[in-house]
Parts: C-alpha cells; structure tokens; sequence
C-alpha cells in the first residue's frame, strides 16, 4: 500500500515551471488538453489551504476489487499531512514523517527539493508537462478526461486518465493503470479551500504516538 500511495500521489509541493521537450518519436501532447490542465493548475495556485477527503480502489485486470481506503489530506505550501486507514504522513515542508500503525513504526527521511518529489500538491498543479504526453478524451456533462501517458516507459504505469470538473477546474479523480494490470482509482471529495490549517498541523509530535519506533534516515 505504501507504494500505490507513493504512485497515486505523485500525480498528485512542488510545481513544474518549464515544460521539458518529449522525445521526438514520443509524438506531442493536445494542445486542448494542456489549455485544460494549465487551468486546473492555475486554480488550485490560488488556494491557500486545501483539506480534502479521498478514496483509494484497488482492482485487479478482471475488474475485481482487491481493496478500499479512505482518508483526508491536508495541504499548505509546500506543506501537507496525509491521515489514511492504517498510516499517517507529515511533512513540514523540509522533513518527512511516515507512520506505519501497524508496524508502531515512524519513518523520517528529508524531503527531496528535486522535480521528482513526490507529494499530493501535485495532482493538482502541473506536473505533467515534464512527465507525460497528453491528449483530451471527452467534454461531456460538465466532466473532462484526459488520458496521460509517461515518456519514460519504465514506469510500472503505462496510462493515467485525470477526471475534472469543466466549472469548478478541479480534479475530481485519477485512475492509474499498472502494466501487470491493476488499476487504482484516486477519488477527491469535500474540498475546503477557506479553512484556516496550522503550521502545527504538518508537524509530527511523538507524544502523541506512544511506544512507536522511530527510523531516522536523514
């Protein structure tokens, strides 16, 4: 589960200002789907805060459901704290805390400056410029899919598609498409953009996590 979490979360604080060229024999992506991703980017840009309640499905290639989670994500800057069935996530915009209830166990590891960070502000702003190519594949009643596929086929996906509502130009849902088959669909749902969130909020207090090891990799 850490890495769909991993993988489902990178599409979704970092923002990606240069569109890198994709390989000539990659093709190009639509203009019409990039004016509609440069949208949702720019809106989500103007948000403060966001909290927001999710749910992860997980199917396998016969369509069966292999698992449900839910949660409730928390985002600030470059700030953000990830509360889901079984883990918690803090990060205070500079370090990283991952806590497995399961195993009583804390990870701590710095967060990456890089591009290739990967955090939930990402599903929101334009990450795809660098690494996919992209084309719109419907516009019907008020919903817009557009297909994502990653220039580096070494990726264990090989296509994302993104839902997106046409009025408020916000991400509704992202279903990822694994190569051996699976697929993991990312549903937003109750998203506050005007509640006042604490700096204290994306902090990990260890008194509040009793008898948990602590893994410091920093």
């Amino acid at each position: 589960m850490k890495k769909i979490l991993s993988v489902v979360l990178a599409m979704t604080v970092l923002v990606l200002t240069i569109a890198a060229q994709p390989p000539k024999s990659m093709g190009s992506s639509d203009p019409e789907a990039k004016k509609i991703l440069d949208a949702v980017s720019a809106k989500f840009k103007t948000f403060k805060s966001v909290q927001s309640k999710f749910s992860l499905k997980i199917e396998n290639s016969s369509n069966k459901v292999m698992g449900n989670k839910s949660g409730t994500v928390f985002m600030k800057g470059t700030k953000y704290r990830i509360n889901v069935t079984g883990q918690e996530i803090y990060c205070d915009g500079s370090n990283v805390w991952t806590v497995d209830k399961a195993a009583k166990e804390v990870t701590i590891s710095k967060l990456d400056p890089s591009n290739n960070t990967i955090t939930p502000q990402k599903l929101f702003t334009n990450f795809y410029d660098k690494d996919f190519l992209y084309k719109l594949n419907s516009d019907a009643k008020g919903i817009q899919e557009i297909e994502l596929t990653p220039i580096d086929k070494s990726k264990l996906f090989h296509k994302v598609i993104v839902y997106i509502n046409k009025a408020t130009k916000t991400i509704t849902s992202t279903k990822v498409f694994e190569k051996a088959g699976n697929r993991y669909t990312y549903t937003v749902s109750g998203m506050n953009t005007t509640g006042n969130i604490t700096d204290a909020t994306f902090v990990f207090d260890q008194k509040n996590y009793p008898g948990m090891e602590i893994v410091d990799l920093r």
